[in-house]
């Protein structure tokens, strides 16, 4: 696995992600009679509204035919692997057949051998630095994180992490997950000691434990899971999230209540998750066709329409796939040029450190 994930601006990463040549090769005939045959798929952790999800489904439903049993939308990736876990050996509804957790998740996962191997058909055009080399799990899509702003609320809108901390922020700050369990969150926290740290990864995560505690003692935490409905409610008027979690829920509220989606200053941080097939997966062979399905052209794009930027993007810009509207739509590309993509080894690191260290540093539930 290369370590080529840090300090790049989303310019160099593109260009290192540049495809192999025009992605063509379709799932066999044979694959998608297996998967027909077995004729259901089981997903965990796909809210509609993230990144597309939503369109992503109905597609694959409607080219394929096969029902897809959604469990737990708002799970974390690391309920996505317990979820594996407990139920190995169990064909019923409550067993995984695919997850797509954080970057991190992906080689442990693998370590634990709750993976199986599959290379979908445009794995060439899949950058070597965003899979494993043998096909246990691969990329899929990045973003950075993002300020999520309930205009309506907070007129003075946040700019960086250190805004954060003013009392004009009182009972208004939240993560979109649980720090520590889910990915977002831990990203969310490392971004903010990313900022506190001045930049040194090896600070960053006591650095964001730190920024939260007094983020907590300052009356700004909402211990609450932010939502679109809780940002719309007020319950949560400044939410820490993926960009295109956000950028979707500003689509999806239309102006009621405006939203400003604000890539901050400082810490800007970008994550990649991945894609896998749980080795014990009930329909292994429609997990197979769902991942050359999202790894096709039309499952690309689809993300892309979620403001995501798929992991094959290069090797659709390259080819003239993605239209102008999409891009349009998309945030400039000079909020991403201090974006950090931080190596798998440093995520372990500081990931351990947030969620062993978060109920004693900062001593918030967030539920």
């Amino acid at each position: 696995m290369k370590s080529s994930w840090i300090r790049m601006t989303s310019v160099s990463v593109l260009a290192m992600w540049a495809g192999t040549g025009l992605a063509v090769a379709e799932p066999s005939a044979e694959l998608i009679a297996a998967a027909k045959k077995e004729g259901q798929l089981t997903t965990i952790a796909l809210p509609h509204d993230w990144c597309g999800y939503g369109a992503v489904i109905d597609g694959f439903k409607a080219k394929y035919g096969l029902t897809i049993n959604e469990l737990n939308p708002d799970a974390g990736s690391g309920d996505e692997i317990e979820a594996i876990k407990a139920n190995k050996g169990n064909t019923g509804p409550q067993a995984p057949d695919v997850i797509d957790v954080g970057l991190s998740f992906g080689p442990s996962a693998k370590a634990e051998g709750l993976l199986q191997p599959y290379k979908v058909s445009t794995w060439d055009s899949i950058p070597d630095s965003a899979k494993d080399a043998e096909g246990y799990w691969y990329g899929d899509y990045y973003g950075v994180l993002a300020f999520e702003v309930n205009k309506d609320i907070v007129t003075n809108v946040p700019t960086d992490w250190p805004d954060l901390l003013k009392p004009d922020y009182k009972n208004a700050v939240a993560l979109a997950g649980d720090p520590r369990t889910a990915n977002q969150a831990i990203q969310g926290v490392f971004a903010a000691g990313l900022s506190s740290a001045g930049g040194d990864v090896s600070k960053a995560g006591e650095a964001g434990l730190k920024f939260f505690s007094d983020l907590n003692k300052a009356g700004n935490f909402v211990p609450v899971i932010g939502k679109a409905a809780s940002l719309a409610q007020g319950a949560t008027p400044i939410i820490i999230r993926w960009d295109y979690n956000a950028l979707a829920d500003r689509d999806t509220l239309n102006g009621n209540p405006g939203v400003e989606v604000v890539v901050p200053k400082t810490g800007v941080v970008a994550g990649v998750y991945v894609q896998a097939i749980s080795a014990y997966a009930p329909h292994p062979n429609a997990a197979k066709l769902w991942m050359e399905y999202l790894y096709s052209d039309e499952g690309q794009l689809a993300w892309l329409k979620g403001y995501c930027h798929p992991i094959r993007f290069n090797d659709l810009a390259k080819n003239g796939k993605i239209p102008a509207d999409l891009l349009a739509k998309m945030p400039p590309a000079a909020a991403y040029e201090k974006a950090v993509f931080p190596t798998l080894e440093e995520q372990k690191q500081y990931s351990g450190v947030i969620t062993k260290q978060w109920d004693t540093a900062v001593g918030a539930s967030v539920q």
